[in-house]
């Protein structure tokens, strides 16, 4: 499709993503791979920005747990900005079932996962193959290694092909 499309895409994802965390009524961060970009459309008074740390997605999606845990919050959710369908409404969701569960996972139609939440610091993301079709699965053997309660949100779609966009003509 070229990089023209393909940033496109990326934007208007980026849009809804943004769009359904300011419905939510929740402290958020915005975690940068490489560089935080101060001139973007995610403004400070809306999400803290913090730039990743970690070799690998595990590692870097642990240090965002652990550092939201310690500085005292009680539920963490974590999203991917990949997933067109998520909503307000999946993500208070998954809050609320934090209340009665130590995790929350929304399975991806790829083998991943779009959203993860946890209601206490525990390191989850060893022996994980990133990347791959395992990688819900694999999650939730180590949710279940460390004897969390969990519960699982309906699966969604994440855009990793031609063919997951082409059920979203609005892309």
């Amino acid at each position: 499709m070229g990089h023209p499309r393909a940033v496109e895409i990326y934007k208007k994802l980026l849009t809804l993503t943004r769009k359904a965390a300011l419905e939510v009524e929740a402290d958020r961060q915005l975690h940068y791979g490489d560089y935080i970009n101060h001139e973007d459309e995610w403004f400070p008074d809306d999400f803290e920005k913090i730039l990743q740390e970690g070799h690998d997605l595990g590692q870097r999606m642990h240090k965002a747990f652990s550092d939201a845990f310690d500085r005292g919050y009680k539920h963490v959710v974590i999203i991917g900005s990949d997933c067109p369908e998520i909503d307000a409404k999946t993500l208070q969701d998954a809050f609320t079932r934090l209340n009665q569960n130590d995790a929350v996972i929304g399975p991806a139609n790829d083998g991943g996962y779009y959203l993860l939440g946890l209601s206490r610091k525990v390191n989850i993301f060893t022996d994980i193959k990133w990347s791959t079709e395992s990688v819900f699965d694999e999650t939730v053997s180590q949710i279940k290694k460390h004897h969390l309660s969990y519960y699982v949100l309906p699966e969604k779609t994440d855009l990793d092909t031609i063919e997951d966009l082409q059920k979203f003509p609005s892309l």
